[in-house]
């Protein structure tokens, strides 16, 4: 059993059901009414099973305790010797009841059961040992993988509410900083308009030219307001640099992978800053999802007349370059850079972009430039 929350578990799992029909078969006594005490059986424990998939928690201990009776019932009243498969389910289902070591107890209880059912089964030897040797495996077995399965399913639920969590905190912050900006940047801007077009009305009529005069002042304030506001929206629209690696740091660290950062003070236009941050946002989301790695580290400098940005991790590497990364070499290529992507041990991204932006790419010139400080 791999996923217990897989939309084919219910149904692929039902194959255990199978050991049910070992005693019908095999036996040369058993009838058409073993049969049917196998049907009923196996009737009684699917609603338990299928009622086991809408369950969490404490709750699971009620399916859990009708599998072992069913189990025990089973096998001591000599029912059918395939009832041993009942306490195979339970332990299963035991692993997602609470904590490791709670779950480990639960499976170890339920191994006891089925292993003191073995005194009071009425299969004759060897006949005995071929209908309790699979429980005797597959009850640790089994529990322990669901167990391990239950374990990456909280961890990864953690690890999505830390990220809604922090997003949202990045909304949060971010309406905080542009409603500080636009009141920082229009407020006395806006009063200086107001009261020299107050001014330049009054002085209309009285002195035309001192009032042309005062209007134009308005039009010079109007037009560096603008140009502060078209800056501040180009601000907006990417998360800099600095603030994906926090955001990056915070994600690994839910995921407890271990994270180094070497990054060096440099210069990049806003243009070049968005393009990084766009393949650090992806990279980690990479790390994160897909991964299993350990440890992950990310690295800016400035070499030569380039900002070299990596990000490697020690994970399983491989896989195929989805619609992310491909956009992301778009982009990057866009700025007259060059991108790579290395699997020899685990995975790493490598961005080359120029220090400065050419003319050609239809950038403002000389671009603005943005100070990306280490963490």
């Amino acid at each position: 059993m791999s996923s217990w929350s897989s939309r084919e578990g219910p149904y692929l799992y039902l194959i255990y059901l199978a050991f049910l029909g070992f005693q019908p078969i095999f036996d040369p006594n058993a009838g058409a009414g073993d049969w049917l005490i196998a049907a009923a059986l196996a009737g009684i424990f699917l609603p338990l099973f299928l009622w086991s998939y809408r369950q969490r928690g404490r709750k699971l201990l009620w399916s859990v305790a009708g599998m072992t009776l069913l189990g025990t019932v089973g096998v001591v009243l000599n029912l059918n010797s395939g009832a041993t498969a009942f306490f195979i389910y339970a332990a299963a289902v035991a692993a997602r009841v609470g904590s490791v070591r709670t779950a480990w107890t639960i499976i170890g209880i339920v191994f006891m059961i089925a292993s003191g059912t073995f005194f009071f089964s009425e299969v004759p030897f060897p006949f005995r040992w071929a209908a309790f040797i699979p429980a005797f495996l597959f009850i640790p077995t089994i529990g322990g993988l669901q167990i391990v399965e239950a374990e990456r399913s909280r961890s990864d639920a953690r690890l999505r509410l830390a990220q809604e969590e922090m997003e949202r905190l990045a909304v949060l912050a971010e309406r905080e900083r542009i409603a500080r900006d636009l009141h920082d940047l229009l407020g006395h801007t806006l009063s200086m308009i107001t009261l020299k077009s107050e001014l330049a009305t009054k002085l209309a009529s009285s002195d035309p030219d001192r009032a042309a005069g005062e209007m134009a002042e308005v039009e010079a304030i109007s037009r560096e307001a603008l140009a502060q506001v078209r800056e501040a929206v180009q601000g907006y629209r990417v998360q800099g640099l600095s603030g994906e690696i926090a955001n990056a740091k915070l994600a690994l660290a839910a995921a407890d992978i271990d994270f180094d950062i070497r990054v060096e003070p440099v210069e990049l236009s806003p243009r070049q800053e968005g393009a990084l941050a766009l393949v650090l946002r992806e990279g980690v989301t990479n790390i994160v999802r897909h991964s299993q790695a350990t440890r992950a580290e990310v690295a800016l400098r400035t070499e030569g007349d380039e900002v070299l940005l990596t990000l490697a991790d020690n994970g399983l590497g491989g896989g195929s370059e989805g619609n992310g990364l491909a956009g992301i070499r778009e982009r990057v290529r866009s700025l007259g850079g060059h991108f790579a992507r290395t699997m020899e041990t685990g995975t790493t991204l490598a961005v080359g972009i120029p220090s400065r932006e050419q003319r050609a790419l239809g950038a403002e010139w000389p671009p603005p430039t943005l100070k990306v400080q280490p963490q």
